[in-house]
């Protein structure tokens, strides 16, 4: 009891967030007067720290007064007063720092600060009284903007009356010019009074524990929620170099919702939350930080210097102005249990590049060459290691799908009772007269098809549960459905998008004029596929086979914007956001993103949804010329479907899975009783069972997960080094190969051994003769064994010094260290990584491919 009150005393001065305030600008100019320091020329811009910017705001500016550090992991502070007494509000910061001088800097709020000195060693503390974050900045971070209407408070009767800023310099060896450093953060106030006020909720790790090389280690905190609501806007998250991925999460009723995600290796920003989070009365507010003990030889605790650790995850909020708290934090894991439902992306890592490594680690030289090499290495491969991918995909043979009774099998998805719903064209075939040169449909003459397109089957047995569609369509293409389970689906024959409700006859929605192809607001050209934000209802258009671009509409069906273009060319070469056919659609809700099924670029791109910004490409030599398909499956999987290979070309058509953080291949499958002819759509559950349609084969596959095992990767090797042999009219063809091929293999073998002999002979004589002629021998052993030293020599590291925390860590159950006396919410990250390289995709570098068949 004693240790907890202890250490509930020390984070009650370090967490408290603030309020801020003031009067009018004649009275801040006259006020910061009598209070304005005499600072080196270039410190504050035109040395005016406070510039009025109309009737009711000013900026203040808050710089270090011309510092030089004099050794590294060095904290220093100073303070400015608030120069207004009347109540006022922050509604804007801009950081002024760099990360080849500055590793963080914090922003706090107090009524007094802990000296009176131009600035202080942060040793002494930053505030007497309470000390609330008001902002926090690290790795060239960008600025913070809050919402409109939202500002933290200060000033007045409750509110700060002084700012204090803490930089840490983390490289001595940026000042080895002596010159005098003036980083600190400007501010933008206002008196015009906010409705909301902003605050910040810190959740942090006190007692996380990680043993030397262990693989994967969680720190998880959760606390419950007692106070009026308050909304979500940005979340920011802190570790030292063991973190691989902080995230976030509001829990209400057993349902996970994500406040935000990310590495802990990039620029250490407030991001905004993906998308609005309400926080209310008995929900849970919860953070997993993942960790890797590899490469230390020592356990590692939360603490402040380099090779200690941190978990940080701060979420800024506003409230009702009436209601408003300016801080609350959480400390605890009040529900150990409740983590054996959190999301598996929780597990996964953020993909952090070497460029991106680069920028973040702008400090401390001394790190040695093993520590960066080991974390890039661990970037590149931190999702296998922490990702669960200890399964394979084979067929379920049992399953009954491939005896249906299917047209052109185009569109397959997954209803929210998980059945399976399979979109086919009945007796319509898409071939070579379909559409003249200008994609106008030619087989108008058979009107609509007259069977139900849309058949709902029952997962396990294929059971036919029930059916729709009849008489809609004449050239089924996509399907997708929404969380409400209504049917989402395109027509390339007449160039539309319907949205029908599952137990509806007639479509609820049409975009698309019919039978008229264009790349207007209003039209489509042989649009593929559709997707539905679950959170706000937008709708994605892949548009198409004759356009090469998607297509954004509101909920309700109204053009929104657009992006993409076409390649120009069939090389498979196309840049970001071009197109070649987009071909199939899948949404990442939890990352916010849409990727694209690149058809005859034979890739993956992946963009951000609100904006249509170009995020990452996946492309893997195995994929051959074409991708056709992609379905994502929370919990990080990726699962695709390429093309036939071109004549010439020896890539397989297959199914794969894919980690989609970091895009690497984890698994590969195909069928066992009947060939892939033209796999044209694929989707996947949470259990990771796969269904794929064939347009061509007319059918449906069902593949299940199994563990991975030695017979099993033995027997998928072979399958794979031979993806005809399954195929019962190419047996003898298979056992005549195998036949030839073992006939040479004897032949060379003992070719081989009867050659041996005579050179190991030879060789022997030779040795004899040399050491008759030669005496030195030993000495070239000698120098052989120092050069082996000297290599292996180079493979050692130092673990490096580092920031010494506070005594809020010492004092805590377990970790006895002594002499913290620095005080922060932030801890040093001392590395400083180079790059030796860094991941891309093989690029599929074959001649032009034919032109793109008619019937797909």
């Amino acid at each position: 009891m004693a240790g907890l009150l202890t250490n509930v005393l020390i984070l009650l001065p370090v967490f408290q967030t603030i309020c801020l305030g003031f009067r009018s600008p004649l009275s801040v100019f006259k006020r910061y007067k009598d209070t304005a320091r005499s600072l080196p020329s270039g410190c504050l811009a035109s040395n005016r720290p406070v510039i009025s910017l109309g009737l009711s705001d000013f900026a203040l500016d808050i710089r270090m007064p011309g510092v030089t550090p004099k050794q590294s992991d060095t904290y220093l502070c100073m303070s400015v007063p608030l120069p207004v007494d009347d109540e006022a509000y922050v509604v804007d910061f801009k950081p002024y720092a760099s990360m080849d001088t500055v590793h963080h800097m914090l922003l706090f709020g107090c009524s007094e600060p802990s000296s009176t000195e131009n600035y202080w060693d942060c040793d002494e503390g930053t505030c007497k009284d309470k000390s609330n974050i008001l902002y926090a900045w690290a790795r060239n971070a960008a600025s913070t903007r809050l919402p409109k209407g939202v500002g933290f408070r200060v000033g007045g009767e409750t509110g700060a009356k002084f700012f204090v800023l803490q930089v840490h310099y983390g490289d001595i060896g940026a000042f080895r010019d002596k010159h005098k450093d003036c980083s600190g953060v400007t501010l933008h106030l206002t008196h015009q009074k906010q409705p909301l006020i902003a605050g910040m909720y810190l959740m942090m790790s006190v007692n996380t524990v990680i043993p030397p090389g262990e693989k994967v280690v969680n720190a998880d905190i959760a606390c419950r929620y007692k106070r009026f609501p308050m909304h979500l806007f940005a979340y920011r998250v802190h570790t030292h170099r063991l973190g691989k991925v902080v995230s976030g999460y509001r829990v209400r009723n057993g349902q996970w919702t994500l406040i935000g995600r990310q590495s802990p290796q990039l620029p250490q920003a407030f991001y905004p939350v993906g998308h609005p989070v309400d926080v209310s009365y008995d929900d849970i507010l919860a953070a997993r930080c993942v960790f890797s003990g590899e490469g230390r030889t020592t356990e590692t605790h939360i603490g402040g210097t380099a090779n200690d650790e941190m978990c940080n995850f701060y979420v800024m909020y506003y409230m009702e102005a009436k209601h408003a708290v300016s801080y609350m934090t959480c400390t605890q894991n009040a529900n150990p249990e409740m983590f054996r439902t959190i999301p598996q992306e929780a597990n996964i890592p953020v993909p952090v590049t070497s460029d991106m490594l680069k920028m973040a680690h702008g400090h401390h030289e001394e790190t040695k060459d093993t520590d960066k090499s080991s974390l890039l290495q661990q970037a590149k491969n931190e999702g296998e290691e922490i990702l669960d991918q200890d399964f394979h995909i084979e067929e379920a043979v049992e399953w009954p799908g491939l005896d249906l009774k299917l047209g052109q099998v185009s569109g397959l998805a997954l209803d929210p009772e998980n059945n399976l719903v399979v979109f086919h064209r009945g007796d319509h075939v898409w071939d070579e007269s379909s559409f003249d040169s200008n994609f106008v449909y030619q087989q108008r003459g058979l009107g609509p098809i007259e069977q139900n397109t849309i058949l709902v089957l029952n997962p396990s047995n294929a059971k036919l549960l029930r059916s729709l569609g009849k008489s809609l369509f004449y050239l089924p293409h996509g399907l997708s459905i929404d969380k409400n389970g209504n049917y989402w689906v395109t027509d390339v024959a007449l160039h539309q998008v319907f949205k029908l409700g599952p137990d509806e006859k007639e479509p609820l929605l049409i975009l698309g004029v019919a039978l008229q192809p264009g790349s207007d607001k209003n039209h489509f050209c042989q649009p593929t596929d559709v997707a539905v934000d679950p959170i706000t209802g937008s709708i994605y258009v892949s548009d198409g086979y004759c356009n090469s671009r998607i297509v954004q509409f509101s909920s309700n069906g109204l053009y929104l914007m657009q992006w993409g273009e076409g390649t120009g060319t069939t090389s498979g070469r196309g840049r970001p956001g071009q197109f070649l056919i987009p071909h199939s659609l899948t949404l990442i809700p939890d990352f916010r993103q849409l990727c694209v099924a690149d058809r005859e670029n034979g890739r993956i791109q992946c963009f951000r949804l609100e904006t249509g910004e170009f995020i990452k490409e996946i492309k893997h030599k195995s994929f051959g010329r074409e991708l056709f398909a992609v379905s994502y499956v929370p919990g990080g999987f990726l699962f695709a479907v390429n093309g036939m290979p071109y004549p010439g070309e020896v890539e397989p058509v297959q199914g794969f899975v894919m980690n989609f953080s970091t895009g690497e291949i984890i698994d590969s499958f195909i069928p066992l009783r009947k060939n892939f002819q033209m796999p044209h759509d694929v989707v996947a559950s949470e259990d990771k069972t796969v269904f794929i349609g064939d347009v061509h084969a007319r059918a449906v596959w069902k593949f299940g997960s199994t563990e991975k095992s030695e017979s099993t990767v033995e027997a998928r090797s072979q399958l794979e080094s031979n993806p005809a042999s399954t195929d019962p009219l190419k047996k003898q063809e298979k056992q005549h190969l195998v036949h030839q091929n073992s006939t040479g293999v004897s032949f060379l073998l003992i070719t081989a051994l009867l050659i041996i002999p005579v050179i190991v002979l030879m060789a022997i004589l030779m040795y004899i003769q040399w050491r008759k002629t030669t005496v030195s021998g030993a000495d070239g052993e000698h120098k052989l064994d120092s050069s082996s030293r000297r290599i292996l020599g180079r493979l050692r590291g130092k673990a490096s010094s580092g920031l010494n925390l506070g005594n809020f860590f010492a004092s805590h159950k377990g970790y006895s260290r002594k002499g913290f006396d620095r005080l922060s919410t932030e801890g040093s990250d001392q590395e400083k990584d180079e790059d030796d390289g860094s991941d891309s995709e093989e690029e599929c570098s074959a001649p032009p491919p034919p032109p793109a068949p008619s019937s797909s």
